[in-house]
C-alpha cells in the first residue's frame, strides 16, 4: 500500500472519529439540557434490565443451589473435584483423584480446608469415597441415572485448572459409552466442557440432581465435547458398599464387551443387529472357564435382554459373586445360538 493511500485512510479514520465525537457531544449537551437522553435514543441495555430466559434462570438456580456442595480435593500429586452427598460429611470423587492416598485435603465452598479420610475406592469404575469430620454440610441430591435420556440438559460444576466451582452446560450426548483407552464402561457422554480439575465433580440434570461423577475427557487436535461421567447409580453402589463394609465386591464374567452397532454389522456381516460382542477375555475368568470365545455376541443373560454393555454392567450389579446364570450368545460366522451356564466371579477393590 502506498504512503499516499495510507495517509488518506488515516485521515478518513480521523474524520470518522471526529464525527463520532461531535455526535457524542451533541448527545451530552441534550442530556445536560433536558435531564437525560431522549427516550428514542436510550439504548435498550440502559432502559431496562435484560430479562433472562427460563433456561438461563434455571442454570443459575442450579449453580447457586449445588455449588456449595462442590469441593476441591487436593493430594501431593495434584487436585480435582468432589461432591458432598451426605450432610454428615460423606463425599464422592474419582479414584484417580485420590490415588493411593489415605488422607486428602478438602476445600469447602465457604473457604475452609479440612482433612478428608479416604474410606475406599474402586479403580475399575473410578469412584472413591471420602469423609470429612463435619456435620450439617450442604449435600447435593442424587438422581436415578437409569432414567436418563439422550439430549437432556447436563450441567457440570468443578474446579478446572484450579478455577473453583466453574459451571459449564451441555446435554447428555450418549449413554453406556466405553471410553477408549480406559477400562471404564457404562459411562455418560456429555458435551458440557470438562477439563483437568473437573474430575470427581458432579454432572447435574436440570433439576440440580447429580446424574454422574465427571471422570475423563477424550481429546485430540480439533476434537472437543467428548467428556464422560460415571453414572451416579454406579457411584452410589460403590459408596454404599464402602460405607457398609469398607470395600467393594462385584460380580464379574471376565469379558470386555463392545456394543454391536450398524458399522460392526456391515463390516463383519454379523448375524445379529443388537447385543454386545466379546472383544477380550480375562485369563482364568469365569468366561474363559465356561468356553466363551472372542467375537461371541452376548444377547441375553438369564431373562435379561442384552443390547448394550451397560445392560451387562447393570445386570452384574444386581447379582453376587458365586451366582449361577445362563448366558445366551450368538457365535459368528454361522450365527449358532448357544446357552452357556456360568458361575459369576469376584472382583474386590
Amino acid at each position: 500500500m502506498s504512503t499516499a493511500r495510507l495517509s488518506r485512510h488515516t485521515w478518513i479514520a480521523v474524520g470518522l472519529g471526529a464525527t463520532v465525537g461531535v455526535v457524542a457531544g451533541a448527545f451530552a449537551r441534550e442530556a445536560a439540557e433536558h435531564g437525560g437522553l431522549p427516550d428514542e435514543l436510550v439504548p435498550v441495555a440502559y432502559a431496562q434490565t435484560v430479562e433472562l430466559g427460563q433456561d438461563e434462570q434455571n442454570v443459575i438456580r442450579v449453580a447457586r443451589e449445588v455449588s456449595p456442595a462442590v469441593v476441591s480435593v487436593t493430594t501431593e500429586a495434584g487436585a480435582g473435584s468432589g461432591v458432598i452427598v451426605r450432610e454428615d460429611g460423606v463425599l464422592i470423587t474419582n479414584a484417580h483423584v485420590v490415588g493411593n492416598e489415605t488422607v486428602v485435603t478438602i476445600g469447602l465452598a465457604d473457604g475452609r480446608r479440612v482433612r478428608g479420610e479416604v474410606l475406599g475406592s474402586d479403580q475399575l469404575v473410578d469412584v472413591a469415597v471420602v469423609r470429612v469430620p463435619l456435620d450439617d454440610l450442604p449435600a447435593a441430591p442424587l438422581a436415578d441415572s437409569d432414567e436418563l435420556v439422550v439430549g437432556q440438559t447436563a450441567i457440570a460444576i468443578g474446579n478446572p485448572l484450579g478455577l473453583e466451582r466453574t459451571v459449564t452446560t451441555g446435554v447428555v450426548s450418549a449413554l453406556n459409552r466405553i471410553a477408549r483407552g480406559t477400562t471404564l464402561g457404562e459411562l455418560i457422554q456429555t458435551d458440557a466442557a470438562i477439563n483437568p480439575g473437573n474430575s470427581g465433580g458432579p454432572l447435574l440434570d436440570s433439576q440440580g440432581r447429580v446424574i454422574g461423577i465427571n471422570t475423563v475427557v477424550l481429546g485430540a487436535p480439533g476434537v472437543v465435547g467428548l467428556g464422560f461421567a460415571v453414572p451416579i447409580n454406579l457411584a452410589r453402589d460403590v459408596a454404599d458398599q464402602v460405607l457398609r463394609t469398607g470395600r467393594v465386591v462385584r460380580a464379574v464374567i471376565g469379558v470386555y464387551p463392545r456394543d454391536v452397532d450398524p458399522i460392526l454389522v456391515r463390516q463383519f456381516d454379523l448375524p445379529v443387529r443388537a447385543g454386545v460382542i466379546v472383544t477380550g477375555i480375562e485369563p482364568r475368568s469365569p468366561a474363559e472357564r465356561a468356553g466363551i470365545q472372542l467375537a461371541d455376541i452376548i444377547v441375553r443373560i438369564d431373562d435379561t435382554e442384552i443390547t448394550s454393555a451397560g445392560d451387562v454392567f447393570r445386570f452384574l450389579r444386581s447379582r453376587s459373586p458365586g451366582d449361577r446364570v445362563t448366558i445366551t450368545l450368538v457365535r459368528p460366522p454361522n450365527g449358532e445360538r448357544i446357552r452357556i451356564p456360568i458361575t459369576l466371579g469376584r472382583a474386590t477393590s
